[in-house]
């Protein structure tokens, strides 16, 4: 491996739909140093010490100025998302947001959920039928995350179409390598979902309704409301779109486990984290900066250091899982950072496993495969939210 050559290899899209070997090799410099002063973490330990280590922002204005691989943050007219701040603000932010979203204060709010997302998983499926060629990602995968976060906010459902677009410009420019002309299609979607989120914003302050803008909407600022709503649209479509694909892909590789799982449906709990690990929805967090000197693995990251955490890398260090190359959903002691961990972690992880064991365990129900018609499937351009842009299928039937 050429030294200054590994983020450019993390994001060529040619190790796309195999990136593992790559992480193989960089894992043998569990952190290392890129010329322009990145470094990035590659081993399950240092990952997760890092990420809960209160010396690492994700606040991307403490990057070093001019830094050319700050992925998008967002709308530089609205404040961070609380994603992008760190405490005490990131604290307060996400209490408040947590709220109307589940446990302590709305426990049951996700579980009233589950019977829309069911009988959106029934249509769609629904539509199978007399189709012997079907594309996972559009005709499956894509619709349910859309109508679960807009649920989830409260937009109403003749608009939840206008959302596919935005959804997946503002994704893509997250990618660090996305360039000017998928930064600037991110910026207008942006824009064009930010008008949308204060018009609606507005009229859920006036007259509340169900959903999380309702809700929020008292104890929000109208701006931090629009940009909390922005990285849900992000982080709560494009992640799960990705493990469901993930998760389809995998199964259709492993013949025999599929078959398993068709008869034993308690496997899904396992075999759904099991992805989550050897397939992880989101490969790296690029946006961590070091606040102080942090030493890791015998290497000091200096004050103001740019650190890539490689997710998908630490999900498959040998000295953490054993065989970690292998699909195996009986594995045991399966703390991966597919959610990523610390106070960061998934804010949507609930509502992401919940459309996962709807959505994973009636598709493999109701659909007979007959294979891919691509493998390896067309991936999107993206290297941090991986997942195949088509999956392209053909079946034998649908059962009722």
């Amino acid at each position: 491996m050429t030294p200054g050559t590994i983020i450019e290899q993390i994001t060529d899209y040619a190790n796309r739909a195999d990136p593992y070997p790559l992480y193989e090799e960089l894992r043998k410099t569990p952190v290392r140093r890129e010329d322009d002063g990145t470094y990035v973490v590659s081993t399950y330990y240092e990952v997760r010490s890092l990420a809960n280590d209160p010396r690492l922002s994700n606040d991307t204005r403490n990057r070093p100025a001019g830094y050319a691989r700050t992925a998008s943050a967002g709308d530089t007219n609205l404040p961070p998302s609380f994603i992008f701040t760190d405490p005490p603000v990131h604290d307060r932010l996400r209490d408040t947001i947590n709220r109307p979203f589940g446990p302590p204060h709305s426990p049951r709010f996700l579980d009233s959920l589950r019977g829309d997302l069911t009988k959106v998983v029934t249509e769609l499926l629904d539509a199978f039928e007399g189709k012997d060629q079907v594309d996972i990602v559009e005709d499956f995968a894509y619709p349910l995350p859309v109508t679960a976060i807009c649920k989830v906010l409260g937009v109403p459902r003749d608009d939840e179409s206008r959302f596919h677009g935005w959804a997946d410009a503002l994704a893509s420019s997250l990618d660090p390598q996305a360039g000017e002309a998928g930064q600037a299609k991110g910026q207008q979607a942006r824009q064009e979902l930010g008008g949308y989120l204060a018009e609606l914003i507005e009229t859920k302050r006036r007259h509340p309704g169900p959903g999380m803008l309702s809700a929020l909407a008292p104890d929000m600022t109208p701006a931090d409301l629009e940009a909390t709503a922005l990285l849900l649209l992000v982080a709560g479509h494009e992640t799960t779109v990705n493990a469901i694909t993930n998760t389809t892909l995998t199964l259709l590789r492993h013949p025999d486990v599929l078959q398993r799982f068709q008869k034993e449906p308690d496997l899904a709990v396992p075999l759904i984290e099991e992805v989550l690990r050897y397939e992880p929805p989101v490969q790296f967090v690029p946006w961590t900066t070091a606040l102080a000197d942090i030493d890791a693995a015998g290497t000091t990251i200096p004050k103001g250091s740019p650190v890539w955490l490689m997710l998908a890398a630490a999900n498959r260090d040998p000295n953490r899982f054993e065989n970690p190359d292998r699909f195996d959903p009986d594995r045991k002691d399966n703390e991966h950072l597919g959610f990523y961990t610390g106070i960061h972690y998934c804010f949507g992880a609930p509502l992401a496993r919940i459309e996962l064991h709807l959505a994973v365990p009636e598709l493999f129900r109701r659909v007979t495969f007959s294979g891919l018609l691509e493998d390896p499937p067309p991936y999107r351009a993206n290297a941090v939210l991986r997942g195949p842009r088509h999956l392209p299928v053909t079946i034998e039937g649908l059962t009722p």
